[in-house]
């Protein structure tokens, strides 16, 4: 079973400075029928302007990951962290018993493009952790290339959750599949582009959550680029 969830049905913020399209409730965003899917909470659109964003603030028991599509991300954290995230980059905060974090863009001029997710953990009160890691376009080509998983297997990231993020870039006509185990769900985001998930179409924006499905599969459109979370 397929349900999509059209990029126009989602929350939106407009505070001049920052666009942000939430997937599912987020801050003033409440939909009882949005609140996530499986250990998948929020999924959030972000554009931010440039010299703006988000001041530091608190956050506990989340798995926050974020990539960037477009521009330049300036994170600090009260951990001692600081970085600079660029398209095809991948963060993950494992916020555990409580950790502040901001992010901001620190050109004065471009804005930066980019999307936050958060997963549910396993179990509350680990120790916070931060990393970091760049996908180059070679490997996110035409293949799902896993960013974060539980295993850190295949130079992934750490998260503590039965779940594996991948992110993929398709030319037109490009396919990628992707099975799932016995009582395994996943959601698909379109970060930009078109395609096909399991022939149904998909625009910038749309998700999809997929259960009883042995797999997935995603035929690219022009500049397709998507995220698969496989979740317990």
């Amino acid at each position: 079973m397929i349900t999509i969830r059209p990029a126009e049905a989602r929350g939106h913020a407009d505070l001049g400075w920052l666009s942000s399209y939430h997937t599912f409730s987020f801050a003033d965003y409440y939909h009882p029928e949005q609140m996530g899917f499986r250990s998948l909470r929020v999924i959030n659109q972000d554009r931010v302007q440039g010299g703006y964003g988000f001041p530091l603030h608190p956050h506990r028991d989340m798995e926050i990951i974020s990539y960037v599509l477009e521009g330049a991300l300036e994170h600090q954290d009260s951990m001692g962290h600081t970085a600079v995230l660029r398209p095809g980059e991948v963060q993950v905060i494992t916020a555990g018993t409580g950790m502040a974090h901001g992010e901001v863009n620190p050109s004065p001029t471009e804005p930066v493009h980019f999307l936050q997710i958060w997963i549910m953990p396993q179990r509350q009160g680990v120790r916070p952790q931060y990393s970091q890691r760049a996908y180059p376009e070679a490997e996110r080509r035409g293949r799902l290339c896993l960013v974060a998983a539980a295993d850190e297997r295949e130079g992934s990231l750490r998260i503590h959750q039965d779940a594996a993020v991948y992110v993929t870039l398709l030319e037109d006509g490009e396919q990628v599949e992707h099975r799932l185990a016995p009582g395994r769900h996943a959601w698909v985001h379109v970060a930009r582009g078109t395609l096909r998930l399991n022939g149904q179409p998909l625009k910038a924006g749309d998700g999809a959550a997929i259960s009883d499905e042995p797999s997935i599969t995603l035929v690219g459109g022009p500049g397709a680029e998507a995220l698969v979370l496989d979740l317990a």
